[in-house]
């Protein structure tokens, strides 16, 4: 090793005028890189001093850190490429621009997750169509992976490798994995389509037709995935549905419209009862509640002539519609209370039989 050294030292004695140039030109180039990447550091801290109170900064804490590593990347890059161009090395300059490639990939990537979201909020909400809503979530989703694979494809490019094969193999294995995910591509389409058609909303209360047994059957939407759908029972349970699911059902949506909806109650009462009575008793007994609107009003009507009973039905609207269960089991109970007090009797079935004796 040091026999190495000292020819190398004696041969750039006795040609100093060959080493001197390219040594000279390096430190002035590093030492021009210093030089500017402190300038560049001080800049950016002055500006985080004076506008990192400024709401998109507050908003948005990585983006000032963004700006930072994309002027450092811009330096690296400069004097790289200045350096490799003085020395003629065209296989270290590929590998170089190749490698630029892949950390400028990180950089685009960190860009989108960032304007993408400035983006929903600033234009997005304010469009009357949620297609561009659609479109930003997707590529929030799905920008990494674009943005890495066409990183990493110019990379290959610039080192001169042959990316047909890789194209052409990746297009077979992408037609396999669409065949063995065919499930999974068919929620995540309907995932875009719920996205796009909007039968409900986060918050939106919606039955649920795969509770289990003899728990509750609705519940309010907590997120709407590409994939899935989570909603939370009146019972606390989480039931998470495949996109797909859902849209191969009838989705029953309670509060789409309004706060407002109107609950059927059946009662019962004997042909020998006052009808009009037991319908005063009914709606006074609606308007105890503080949510059962009083316009219109509670209304109740003849349904059917049964086997033993006229069967009425007491049409309420209330303005909560969390509070449909209560409106039930609340009317219901104070109207047995009050059809015990007014002498209105609940029928319920009766068989007469009829014993015949037959002598001999």
């Amino acid at each position: 090793m040091n026999a190495y050294l000292n020819a190398v030292f004696q041969r750039i004695r006795s040609h100093p005028q060959v080493w001197m140039k390219p040594l000279l030109f390096t430190v002035f180039v590093l030492l021009s890189a210093v030089l500017i990447w402190w300038i560049f550091n001080r800049v950016m801290r002055r500006v985080q001093r004076k506008f990192g109170d400024h709401p998109l900064f507050l908003k948005n804490a990585h983006l000032l850190a963004l700006f930072k590593k994309t002027g450092h990347y811009a330096i690296i890059l400069v004097v790289g490429a200045w350096l490799l161009k003085f020395f003629h090395a065209p296989v270290v300059e590929k590998i170089f621009f190749a490698l630029m490639i892949l950390l400028l990939s990180s950089i685009a990537d960190s860009a989108l997750k960032t304007f993408l979201p400035i983006l929903k909020t600033k234009v997005a909400v304010r469009t009357q169509s949620d297609v561009d809503d659609v479109l930003i979530d997707l590529a929030t989703n799905f920008s990494s992976v674009v943005v890495y694979c066409v990183g990493a494809i110019l990379a290959l490019d610039v080192i001169g490798v042959n990316i047909t094969p890789f194209l052409a193999g990746a297009s077979v294995a992408g037609i396999a994995v669409g065949f063995a995910a065919r499930d999974t591509l068919s929620n995540l389409i309907a995932g875009v389509l719920l996205i796009i058609d909007r039968p409900f909303e986060v918050g939106d209360r919606i039955e649920v037709w795969t509770a289990p047994k003899n728990s509750a059957t609705w519940g309010d939407v907590m997120e709407i995935g590409i994939r899935a759908t989570k909603i939370r029972t009146t019972d606390n349970i989480v039931i998470v549905i495949p996109n797909n699911e859902i849209m191969k059902r009838d989705i029953i949506n309670y509060t789409a419209v309004s706060a407002d909806i109107r609950v059927r109650i059946p009662i019962g009462i004997a042909y020998e009862a006052d009808i009009q009575k037991a319908k005063k008793i009914i709606e006074d007994v609606a308007l105890e509640l503080d949510w059962v609107k009083k316009a219109p009003g509670p209304k109740v009507v003849v349904k059917n002539f049964g086997e033993s009973a006229v069967d009425l039905e007491a049409r309420i609207w209330i303005k909560n519609p969390r509070k449909r269960i209560d409106t039930i089991s609340h009317i219901t109970d104070r109207v047995k209370a009050e059809f015990d007090k007014a002498g209105i009797e609940i029928p319920y079935p009766r068989r007469v039989l009829y014993v015949k004796k037959e002598t001999p």
